[in-house]
C-alpha cells in the first residue's frame, strides 16, 4: 500500500512541486492544505502517514500546527519545509517534534530521502 502524504504549504506552486515529486516516486498524496489550521482539520479527517509542512504561512504557522497535531497524535510524522535562512525556526520545529526538514527550493532527491528516512 502506498504511503499517504498530506502536503501543507500556502503556495499552490510549492504544493504542486511536492505533489509531482511524490507521485513520481510512488507516494499517494491524500490531501493538501494551505495553512496550519486547515492542516489540523485535514490531519484529523485523512489520518495521513506523513505530513510535509511549510513553516511560514498565514493564519497559523507550521510550528503551531505541528504542536497541535502532536497533541492529537503524538506519533505523527511531520517533515518541515522552510526557505533558506530560517535556521532558528528549523530548530523550533525539531524541538516541537518534526522528524526532519527540507529546504526550499526543493531538490527531489532530498525530499524523497527525508520521506524514506521518516517512514522507515
Amino acid at each position: 500500500m502506498a504511503n499517504r502524504i498530506l502536503i501543507v504549504d500556502d503556495a499552490a506552486f510549492m504544493r504542486m512541486m511536492i505533489r509531482d515529486i511524490l507521485s513520481k516516486n510512488g507516494y499517494e498524496v491524500c490531501g493538501e492544505a494551505n495553512d496550519g489550521a486547515q492542516a489540523i482539520e485535514k490531519f484529523k479527517e485523512l489520518k495521513p502517514d506523513l505530513i510535509t509542512m511549510d513553516i511560514t504561512m498565514p493564519e497559523m504557522d507550521g510550528i503551531h500546527a505541528l504542536k497541535e497535531i502532536k497533541k492529537i497524535e503524538p506519533n505523527a510524522k511531520v517533515i518541515m519545509c522552510s526557505a533558506m535562512g530560517q535556521q532558528a525556526m528549523v530548530i523550533d520545529a525539531i524541538q516541537a517534534g518534526a522528524k526532519d526538514f527540507i529546504v526550499k527550493p526543493f531538490q527531489a532527491d532530498r525530499v524523497i530521502e527525508a520521506i524514506k528516512k521518516t517512514l522507515g
